[in-house]
């Protein structure tokens, strides 16, 4: 696991929902697209039958790209073996690689991509690009088609909602995310027992805990400071826990004002009591992710935000002993949601070109994904969850998993999600950044809101912006 790519797996949950345009090869992707329907390289041929929905040949031959970056591909290996149970003739050539535009633009250009793409990373191809020139295969018939554990259900019933609105990409499902990435602030458990601690429900009660965590020679919290979309993650939890759903809504769909929201703004003042108080660990802002986290492994720091991938990521360096455990961050005072709820997204998104040999075996590969038995290998070998219901029920989770499993139960209808920077990327990198001038401290809450709103203004006044509403 090298560090770019690790960062470029986080990153890229965010933007999965419509891909980014990438400087490398996007119009030469749009430019050789063939747009065929459902006959055109789609592979099939056979009967089709509820056991057998796409029509898959039992003999042809299946080809699989994994994005190998946090989570590996051990888990990948286990569906491809479900697979070839499934059907004891073919051949499954897998690959688990980190470059993936490198390696399959000139597959793509020469009309021969692989079957199925876990396409992630920072040199992910270009999904809205792939999207819009017709070479990613409708997910309609998958979503449709009868789910392995229960034929009298259709897959869509079975995963998270979450799921299908993450598909959408041309107003069509093309993207299935897998991974239900679960955002907190994370804490070592033993460490907490030890000391007596309890993580905070109330913004008082976290000020003092912090408090009493700095008086025991502790840093209560460190962040990634090189990628502030982490401390981002945490000014933004408070304030959609603050002012409710409509506040998150209201941003993603561009709407006057939205960054000026009273909710918006109190969160900001929240970040910089934290900074004022000295309760982020010295130095925090000029870290990347494998510093700040490697610092918070070692003792250095109480919390630190990140997603559910966070465990597995930091295994190689984590003592055997140090359990890393999910919380919820605190209330501020009026709040309209729960404190045991959370930011969802889901994430790593697999695809299948339309122009695949095997785009049926494509298709099929993905159903098995979406069993309970697949899905809860994939919780097993990486310790995140993905958007099968109740795929880690009966499980022997780790503590990461486990914590994140019951943070995303408890939070229910109450956890939230958003898009805004998936939906409009020239947004993404800027409002990272004014995050970042909150958390040093650099500016006011009132000048956060004002940089922000304009990043969105000048978004939503681009003649190329197409604005996008949430149910």
């Amino acid at each position: 696991m090298t560090t770019p790519n690790n960062l470029s797996r986080r990153l890229f949950l965010q933007r999965a929902a419509v891909g980014t345009l990438l400087a490398t090869g996007g119009s030469t992707l749009a430019a050789c697209a063939s747009g065929g329907g459902d006959d055109s390289g789609g592979g099939g041929g056979a009967e089709k039958t509820s056991e057998n929905p796409f029509g898959v040949k039992a003999a042809d031959p299946l080809d699989v790209v994994i994005f190998k970056g946090g989570y590996g591909d051990d888990y990948a290996k286990a569906h491809e073996e479900l697979y070839k149970k499934k059907f004891p003739e073919t051949t499954v050539k897998h690959a688990g690689i980190t470059d993936i535009t490198p390696q399959l633009q000139p597959r793509f250009n020469g009309g021969n991509p692989p079957d199925v793409i876990d396409n992630s990373g920072a040199s992910a191809l270009p999904s809205s690009t792939l999207a819009t020139s017709g070479q990613l295969a409708d997910l309609t018939q998958l979503f449709d088609a009868a789910s392995i554990d229960d034929a009298s259900k259709k897959v869509r019933d079975t995963i998270e909602p979450i799921t299908l609105e993450a598909a959408q990409l041309s107003g069509k499902p093309l993207l299935l995310n897998y991974v239900l990435t679960v955002y907190a602030i994370w804490y070592n458990k033993p460490l907490f027992a030890k000391n007596g601690w309890e993580p905070a429900k109330t913004w008082q009660e976290f000020l003092d805990l912090c408090e009493t965590i700095k008086k025991a020679g502790i840093a209560p919290m460190a962040h990634q400071g090189k990628h502030p979309y982490y401390i981002g993650q945490v000014h933004m939890d408070m304030a959609v826990k603050h002012g409710g759903h409509d506040v998150i809504k209201a941003i993603d769909q561009l709407e006057p004002n939205a960054w000026k929201h009273e909710s918006i703004k109190a969160a900001a003042e929240a970040i910089l009591e934290i900074k004022g108080k000295g309760y982020f660990m010295q130095g925090t802002e000029g870290l990347d992710h494998i510093q700040s986290q490697t610092a918070w492994n070692q003792g250095k720091a109480a919390f630190i935000p990140s997603g559910s991938w966070l465990e597995n990521e930091q295994k190689p360096v984590a003592p055997a002993d140090f359990e890393t455990t999910a919380a919820y961050t605190p209330l501020l005072d009026g709040s309209k949601l729960p404190v045991d709820c959370t930011e969802i997204a889901a994430g790593e998104p697999f695809i299948v070109p339309e122009q695949a040999k095997n785009k049926a075996g494509g298709l099929e590969y993905m159903r098995i994904m979406l069993s309970k038995e697949a899905a809860g290998k994939f919780t097993e070998l990486t310790g995140s969850p993905t958007v099968v219901k109740g795929a880690g029920e009966g499980l022997k989770l780790s503590p990461g998993a486990s914590s994140s499993s019951a943070l995303l139960k408890s939070g229910g209808d109450n956890n939230w999600t958003t898009y805004f920077a998936a939906w409009y990327s020239t947004m993404d990198k800027p409002i990272r950044s004014v995050w970042g001038e909150l958390a040093a401290a650099r500016i006011t809450a009132d000048e956060f809101c004002n940089r922000a709103q304009k990043i969105a203004d000048d978004t939503a006044k681009d003649p190329k912006t197409v604005k996008q509403t949430r149910s």
